[in-house]
């Protein structure tokens, strides 16, 4: 199997599927409409306490950071998989996805926002939302908001 990965056409990933690069977009999404979009797919998958932290200036690793959590290892599995197929639609890889084997605390990294997935016991013992307490959260869009209601 030959793999492409320069091409700007393409590349084929490790399962041999065709992929545009996400860096090769036609439409760029700024960090904000990211992070909208993956708050939005982790709603969709009855996400809990879910809180957008703008983190922008303060850390050079992202500008967002999305944080929600799932009443169960279980749920917190399918809210990932519901982001990973969201984005997937959109023509966005992930850099990076860790702590999916044990479901307590996910890490979604995509770049200008990481995403957090917690089991409700493991947000309160990291307490990464007091970490970040005095940091500007983005609200909802009315979208959503009108779905958790």
């Amino acid at each position: 199997m030959h793999f492409d990965f320069f091409a700007k056409s393409g590349f084929y990933d490790y399962v041999g599927e065709w992929n545009e690069p996400p860096f090769f977009r036609e439409e760029p999404v700024t960090p904000k409409d990211l992070a909208l979009y993956i708050a939005d797919a982790a709603l969709d998958k009855h996400a809990l306490a879910l809180e957008i932290i703008n983190v922008e200036g303060k850390v050079s690793y992202a500008d967002f950071i999305v944080i929600c959590s799932g009443r169960s290892a279980r749920q917190v599995d399918a809210i990932i998989e519901g982001v990973e197929s969201a984005l997937k639609q959109k023509k966005i890889h992930p850099l990076g996805i860790e702590g999916r084997q044990a479901g307590q605390w996910v890490l979604l990294d995509c770049g200008d926002v990481i995403f957090h997935a917690f089991e409700d016991k493991k947000r309160g013992f990291y307490d990464l939302d007091g970490l970040w307490m005095d940091a500007e959260r983005l609200p909802l869009p009315p979208s959503t908001t009108a779905r958790r209601s």
